[in-house]
């Protein structure tokens, strides 16, 4: 069994997902996981918006205009009259759910609900166009067997068990279509994953079924060893392990979630990057495979807020740092970044919601200077103890970048430096002349 993801622009209209088909029509047994038709969750999320203010004309007239835009690729789509008024009835039922909103009263429940409507009619549009061309397909619900816990993760025994038992319905059958993104929660209430969205379902399903192997198409041919929107001349990267491709999916890789990659490592199941538009490319496979100890690619973050927090007590106090670190985990705060001395830290967050309290706390026993509009740079590939040259390399490229901070020897896979954002693109530029 093998589990493939689309993104939005793989289903983004009638001529994508009639391509689509090229892709899965095979007998290789699969589940493919689809994400709403590109553009629809924003669209979604602006009715929500409308909703909660209360802004009920503005509403219908979103939802109406969204409505026309569903009817337009069902003309394209279906050649029968039969598929033609089955899609037909799916959307005037789903955009009729959507309008029942505008008269009454809309909570957080409401727009979870409403944010799942996307994935809902990407799945029933596309399964029912395999069916008018004569191909075996099964509508799988997400809702039925994906579903997350009181703290927001996935409930991993609960989704086994239940995707496991609405499979072995379908005995013979090779080919599944289902959900990305949406799921339940712990109430039984439609909620959604949040982090990673429909990359999160297929390597949760993955590791749920024990497949043989991941694909995430995307409309990018794998993961660049560079920003491609930024720096010329990138290329992508033919293999990564787990590490190496978490920790560029978290210092700004857009192509994959960081989250996304644990189920798969957790599982050992190869995760394979590929493209739609261009599927003959190989794109990037991550594996548990060590990297040969070269420098396999660059990252940026933006969006960094810098912590510099001082105090005379510090020298020699063995509570200072504890003290320091409870105050951003009672905030929720991840850290991304830390160096220190005997009398300063400095650190690193990109979640800036609670940092006015964070300062005022942290201003009880220490001072505190916040620093704004910085990125972090990450150099990933295999920096082991025994290796030699490659941080001279790194920062001989960087030689006319001033940096900002320096994080090195936290993780084998990782060097990241702090720069003002300004300079961003001249540091992947020269990282790219002096790394590749």
């Amino acid at each position: 069994m093998r589990v493939l993801k689309f993104g939005g622009t793989s289903v983004g209209s009638a001529e994508r997902m009639q391509a689509l088909v090229n892709l899965i029509n095979d007998e290789v047994p699969k589940i493919v996981v689809l994400s709403a038709m590109s553009g629809t969750t924003n669209n979604l999320a602006e009715i929500a918006d409308a909703l909660y203010a209360k802004k009920h004309s503005h509403a219908k007239a979103l939802i109406e205009g969204l409505e026309i835009k569903y009817n337009l690729v069902i003309k394209k789509l279906y050649r029968s009259k039969a598929a033609f008024d089955k899609s037909k009835e799916l959307l005037d039922s789903h955009f009729n759910y959507l309008q029942t909103f505008t008269m009454d009263l809309f909570t957080v429940n409401e727009e979870r609900a409403v944010l799942a409507q996307g994935e809902l009619l990407s799945t029933a549009l596309f399964h029912y166009y395999l069916e008018e061309i004569g191909i075996d397909s099964v509508l799988l619900p997400a809702l039925n067997y994906m579903r997350i816990d009181e703290n927001g993760e996935p409930d991993m025994k609960y989704i086994e068990t239940n995707i496991k038992s609405e499979l072995a319905k379908f005995s013979g059958k090779k080919l599944f279509i289902t959900q990305g993104y949406i799921c339940r929660n712990s109430f039984g209430e439609i909620d959604n994953l949040k982090r990673g969205g429909s990359d999160y379902t297929a390597t949760i399903i993955g590791a749920a079924v024990a497949a043989e192997e991941i694909q995430i198409w995307t409309d990018i041919d794998g993961m660049h060893n560079n920003d491609p929107r930024i720096v010329d001349k990138t290329y992508p990267i033919a293999e990564l392990s787990f590490d190496e491709a978490a920790e560029l999916a978290y210092f700004g890789a857009k192509i994959l979630h960081p989250t996304c990659i644990l189920p798969a490592q957790m599982r050992n199941i190869p995760v394979r990057l590929l493209n739609t538009m261009q599927p003959e490319a190989k794109g990037t496979v991550i594996t548990s495979k060590i990297s040969d100890g070269n420098i396999k690619a660059v990252a940026a973050k933006d969006g960094i807020t810098a912590i510099k927090i001082k105090s005379g007590r510090m020298l020699l106090a063995y509570g200072f740092l504890r003290s320091v670190f409870e105050i951003f985990e009672r905030y929720k705060t991840p850290i991304d970044m830390i160096t220190t001395s005997e009398v300063a830290v400095s650190l690193t967050i990109d979640n800036t919601k609670n940092i006015d309290a964070i300062k005022k706390e942290l201003q009880e026993f220490c001072t505190v200077e916040v620093d704004t509009d910085l990125t972090i740079v990450c150099i990933v590939g295999s920096f082991s103890v025994e290796k030699q040259g490659y941080v001279l390399r790194i920062f001989e490229a960087l030689k006319s970048i001033p940096i900002r901070m320096i994080s090195y020897g936290g993780s084998e896979h990782n060097v990241s430096i702090l720069i003002e954002t300004k300079l961003k693109k001249d540091a992947l530029t020269a990282l790219n002349n002096g790394l590749f």
